[in-house]
């Protein structure tokens, strides 16, 4: 397994990249856009691979995912990937203004379409005939040629797992994943994915780990973790995982805490069990402790040391960022 991280900015990527992290991945939310940022990372690293994880997937045509992949691969050639991620069916609907009803097949037609641009020759005409998707493009100026960007999709549940495995190069995991959830549930269906389609390799894994690390105030750097947690689990699209694991009495308190705008009190409702089973935090001691503990609960090939975002300023980050790359000093297993 290699370490990641979301990215931090060109000064502690620097120093990440030095410290032997080998890849930087770009979110996007109302005040950050992943391509604008995927240009950054490829600009501002020399070796580590680049990629959104994940761009919004149904807010872009396939033609503006693959144009935007080509011009970064001109500079970066090799290094790119791309991580979609299919977005909850309100935000699809309310701030994109587009179609996103069943979303297991419409991501798995938009992969092949974006394969369709990334994979177009020089000379020869792009096509596809999808069920939500179809292209029809002659391209007479040779800027085209083939170009293999892995895919890789953000999948939460069953079906999306499967279609990661049956349609895509692998996997992102979400900061929320114990290794109940990653054995149990997602593997099993990327494999069921990956035996329909009778791939020769296995899909590639990613997964972003909630990570806060303060040696000088562990307490704030878990109490971070905590909010994170507790931030994620207020989205009832995650219940099927909260029932997975038993945790519905937490679950009730932190929702009636956040529908009150007390952040502590979602904080507290958090529960040891689940603060160990998901995050990373503490002092470098504890954070070492838990990543040894934690073995193949992270993803196989690529571990994103994922900062807590939520009430956790740029400043406090880019610490948190810092703070991290001591986890991936060579006696970390």
């Amino acid at each position: 397994m290699e370490y990641g991280m979301p990215w931090p900015g060109a000064e502690v990527a620097k120093e990440a990249e030095a410290a032997g992290v080998t890849t930087f991945c770009s979110g996007e939310f109302v005040d950050h856009e992943a391509y604008t940022t995927l240009a950054e990372m490829a600009f501002s690293t020399r070796t580590a691979s680049v990629g959104p994880a994940i761009a919004y997937a149904f807010a872009r045509t396939p033609y503006a995912h693959a144009a935007a992949l080509r011009s970064m691969w001109k500079h970066a050639p090799g290094r790119i990937f791309l991580g979609l991620g299919s977005g909850a069916y309100r935000i699809n609907r309310d701030w994109f203004g587009v179609e996103a009803d069943r979303p297991v097949a419409r991501m798995a037609d938009l992969v092949g379409a974006v394969r369709t641009w990334l994979h177009a020759e020089n000379g020869e005409p792009v096509r596809y005939e999808g069920e939500f998707y179809r292209v029809n493009a002659d391209v007479r100026a040779p800027v085209l040629g083939r170009i293999d960007v892995p895919v890789l999709l953000a999948a939460f549940n069953r079906q999306m797992a499967s279609a990661a495995g049956r349609t895509a190069d692998g996997v992102i995991g979400h900061g929320l994943f114990t290794r109940s959830w990653w054995d149990d549930i997602v593997r099993p269906s990327v494999e069921r994915g990956a035996l329909k389609a009778e791939r020769e390799t296995r899909p590639v894994e990613h997964g972003w780990v909630i990570t806060a690390i303060n040696d000088e105030d562990p307490e704030r750097a878990v109490l971070d973790a905590r909010r994170m947690i507790a931030f994620y689990l207020t989205v009832k699209t995650y219940d099927p995982f909260v029932e997975h694991h038993g945790w519905e009495k937490p679950v009730e308190a932190i929702r009636e805490a956040f529908r009150r705008g007390d952040t502590d009190g979602m904080a507290h409702a958090v529960t040891e069990q689940m603060l160990e089973e998901i995050a990373v935090c503490g002092t470098t001691s504890d954070g070492r402790a838990a990543l040894r503990r934690r073995g193949d609960s992270l993803a196989r090939d690529v571990a994103y040391l994922a900062t807590p975002s939520f009430l956790v300023s740029d400043r406090r980050r880019q610490a948190y960022a810092r703070s991290s790359l001591a986890l991936t000093a060579p006696d970390t297993p």
